[in-house]
């Protein structure tokens, strides 16, 4: 039984993949007593309701995580708050950064602050591999807001509040998934861009993503930035896995992307310990509550979790299935 079992939930940003992907969980696994669903496209919200057929444990609220006294007004109580919202193309980014700082930054912090002062019990912000040595604007906004969540546990000191991260990659079958782009292309016969012929990515289920997420819940204490141990695949594998025997080109890697991913810096091994399913990033300085994880193996300095040198690998096989089944 999980600890949000039953409980009150808010999740913001919950017209997204993840968002959707979550309340479907919630519904059907935690029996929430109440789930505030907070974004602010009215459009989104309503075509999100109608998947659940108007779920009398939902509730819908239209807002924006930059206004706080509105965050405040949906965190009435409410026991945990699941963080998704945020701004994410990585283009957009480097147009319009003064936006990004309000939305990924400034939002981050009206959420910690809203959670504190309305007592809820534990937050967990969802973070992205881009916020790990970051090249860009969205991942420099993220990898802040990181540290602020962390470090909320120290601005919250003897309230019941505390905070944990939860960062991965790609998430099969989400909003802006390769896939149906590839398959479009694939059904008129026409070659498939790929980036660069050597590039590597972290993959993850959204179904994987949102169980990740309620264990992080139940693990956490406070502090920790947790990262799931998931498989690498190859673009050109994923590719063959999409369309079968189809062309593809290298078109150049894009403005801000890397060849590899990478979720854990080198800079970060030194506070890096291993569980079964997951790498947790302990912080810098251990706040209030903090405790390490049990059995956890420490990681040797140096050490660096990325796409191109992960010990998990999905093969074209594996990946052809994933996608028919997620895709």
């Amino acid at each position: 039984m999980s600890e949000l079992d039953g409980s009150s939930i808010l999740l913001t940003g919950g017209t997204g993949s993840f968002g959707k992907a979550f309340i479907a969980h919630a519904l059907a696994e935690l029996n929430p007593s109440r789930l505030v669903v907070l974004s602010r496209d009215e459009l989104k919200q309503y075509e999100t309701r109608q998947l659940f057929g108007d779920d009398p444990r939902l509730r819908w609220f239209i807002g924006d995580i930059r206004d706080r006294r509105r965050l405040e007004r949906a965190m009435h109580g409410v026991d945990y708050v699941v963080h998704a919202a945020a701004l994410k193309q990585v283009d957009t980014g480097e147009y319009n950064p003064f936006e990004f700082v309000q939305t990924n930054v400034m939002g981050s912090q009206n959420v910690i602050e809203a959670a504190i002062d309305t007592g809820v019990k534990k937050v967990v912000a969802l973070s992205t591999d881009k916020a790990s040595s970051p090249i860009n604007l969205y991942g420099a906004t993220k990898l802040c807001a990181d540290r602020m969540f962390i470090s909320g546990n120290h601005y919250a000191a003897a309230h019941v509040t505390r905070f944990s991260v939860v960062r991965y990659g790609n998430v099969m079958g989400s909003r802006g998934s390769v896939i149906p782009f590839f398959r479009k292309l694939a059904e008129k016969g026409e070659s498939l861009p790929i980036t660069h012929k050597e590039m590597t990515r972290f993959w993850i289920t959204l179904p994987q993503a949102v169980r990740f997420v309620v264990d992080s819940f139940d693990q956490m204490h406070g502090g920790e930035l947790y990262v799931p141990r998931i498989p690498s695949m190859r673009l050109v594998d994923l590719a063959q896995a999409i369309a079968p025997g189809s062309e593809m080109h290298e078109v150049g890697i894009r403005p801000g992307e890397k060849l590899h991913e990478e979720m854990i810096a080198p800079d970060d091994a030194r506070r890096t310990v291993k569980l079964e399913d997951r790498y947790v990033v302990q912080p810098h300085l251990a706040g209030w509550g903090y405790q390490e994880p049990d059995g956890g193996t420490p990681m040797p300095e140096g050490f660096a979790y990325r796409s191109d040198t992960n010990d998990l690998w999905l093969n074209p096989e594996e990946l052809r299935e994933l996608v028919e089944q997620h895709g």
